[in-house]
This record gives C-alpha cells, structure tokens and sequence, in this order.
C-alpha cells in the first residue's frame, strides 16, 4: 500500500490510541466513556449527519455506481442477518448489529482520504454516506427500538415514534430537508454547528479506544470471535467481490468499477459501535468487528484495488 493511502489510517489508529490511554488511567474520571458516548450519538453525530446532508447535492444519487453499490450492501447486509440469526442463533438486535457490521462502511473518515489518494476524488463517497445515513442507520435503529421496546408497547408506535426520540435520524432527515427546501441555517447558528461536527468523529475514535478499556472479550468468546470473522470477512472479502461481480453484470464504466469497489471494501465504521452502546447490548463484540477490520483493511484494500486493476 502506498504511503500516501497508509497515511489515511493514521488518524485513527492516533485517536483510537488516545482514547485506550484516556481510558486506561482515568485521566476524565469514572463513568467518562458512557457521558462521551451519550454526546458523540445525542449531539456531536446529529451534528455531521445534518451538516453533511445539508451539504449535499440530492444528484448524487444519480451516479451510475450507486445500484452497483446499494444491491452489494443489500446482498451481504442479508447474508448477515441470516448467518446471525440461524447460524449464531442470536436474538434481534444482536443479528441485527452483526448484519449491519458486515456492509456499513467507514465512508467519512476512511473512505475520503482513501478515495483521494487512489483516485484524486472522493465525489462518490459522498452518496455513500448519505445512502448510509438514510437507509442504513434508521433500520438498524430501528431493529434494535424494536427488541427493546417496552412489554405492552405496540411495535409500530415504536417505529413511527423513532424519528422523534433519535437524534440521528432526526438530524439526518432535517438535513435533506433543509437541502430539499433550499433553506439554510443563520451564519450564527451554522458556525456552532460546524465546529460540533469537525469534533464529532475524532470523539467517537476516542470512546472507541476508550472501550478496550472496559471489561474484556465478548460474552460466549469463542463463539463470538467466530461470528467476528464471518463479520469481517464479509465486509472485507465479500461485499467487495460481489459489488464487483454486480457491476460487471451493470456494464459500468472500469473508473467507476474500481471506485465502487474499493468503497464496498472499506472496514465497519465505528457508527454502528456508538449506536451499539445505546442499548442494552454487548458492544465488544461490535468494537472488535470494527478494530479487526480496519486493521485487516490496511492490506486487504490494498490488495482489492490491485485485483480489480488486473481484472480490468
């Protein structure tokens, strides 16, 4: 891998890094990683998601690569749930978690500068975070409202209200409104807003570390750290292989071919970590999956944008 696409991991692994010996001597005290966990998914999330949507263009979905790259996570994010429900035998919102794990990519704070330092252009990632912020995280969210809500409560009281009483969701979709509408925000009131959400993800990286810290290997280790595997391969080896094969079939372009596969190849984001820890779940299983495969894919993208260059 070239040192310029190497130097993209660097952020993370630092803040990552930080987060671990934040953690590790209490510097911020008892009970630090719950409080930055509720800010990063209550206020420094809802923050990037609404300025990010506000800021892209509703076009973007019109790229020829996005069918190539929606049917891929579809395809792979069933197998997840499927290989989670009746071969792990988990309840909801854990195969839940495992098939969102298995296609929701890293997209803003890997995907750019990855995308950048192959290709001189991030454009397409953009649609891929807005496709994943739409689509993706509500569902996931809204399994996971589902499993918990309360004995006696109706399940579509619970679906309709999740827009409600979910920051990101909320945000997200006030963001493509505001988009839609043509409205914009008082410079006032965007200044803050963007200063919330250039902080957001390098605080998420650091409640990331911080988990390593807190408690140790997943319940039901060595089941989990099989189920770890099916996870990471599919999201590294799979969802690539078969964006691809669903792109050759599509007849796109080889440029963008080689940009969407290397965007399917991208490792879990730790979204699905933060939005894990809300809930009533074992979030180390989900905090490996997204340590795993961002280390894994310090080869593995490397090695799938070789493969597709041969293949082209």
């Amino acid at each position: 891998m070239s040192g310029g696409v190497l130097a993209a991991f660097v952020p993370i692994w630092a803040l990552t890094g930080l987060g671990y010996l934040l953690g590790k001597f209490r510097v911020l005290g008892a009970g630090a990683e719950a409080a930055l966990t509720k800010y990063v998914f209550i206020v420094a999330m809802p923050a990037v998601l609404f300025t990010t949507m506000q800021d892209t263009p509703l076009t973007a979905l019109l790229n020829p690569g996005v069918i190539a790259f929606l049917a891929g996570t579809v395809v792979v994010g069933a197998i997840g749930f499927a290989l989670g429900k009746w071969v792990f035998r988990r309840k909801l919102s854990e195969w839940a978690v495992s098939g969102m794990a298995s296609c929701y990519a890293n997209a803003g704070n890997l995907g750019i500068p990855v995308l950048l330092q192959l290709f001189g252009d991030s454009a397409f990632i953009i649609v891929v975070i807005l496709m994943q912020t739409l689509v993706l995280m509500p569902s996931l969210l809204a399994l996971l409202e589902s499993d918990a809500r309360e004995p006696g409560r109706s399940r579509w009281r619970t679906l309709l209200m999740l827009p409600l009483r979910t920051p990101v969701i909320a945000a997200s979709m006030s963001g493509v409104l505001f988009r839609a509408s043509g409205l914009h925000l008082p410079h006032l009131a965007a200044q803050p807003l963007h200063l919330i959400a250039s902080a957001g993800v390098g605080t998420a990286l650091l409640v990331l570390g911080m988990s390593l810290t807190s408690g140790g290997p997943p319940e039901g280790a060595g089941t989990r750290r099989a189920e770890m595997a099916t996870v990471v391969g599919l999201k590294l080896v799979a969802q690539p292989a078969i964006t691809l094969g669903i792109g050759l079939l599509l007849g796109l372009p080889h440029p963008v071919l080689m940009i969407v596969t290397v965007c399917a190849g991208l490792p879990t984001a730790q979204n699905i970590f933060i939005a894990t820890s809300q809930y009533a779940l074992d979030s180390r299983f989900v905090r490996d999956c997204v340590l795993v495969s961002t280390l894994v894919s310090m080869g593995s993208l490397s090695l799938v944008s070789w493969l597709v260059g041969e293949l082209l």
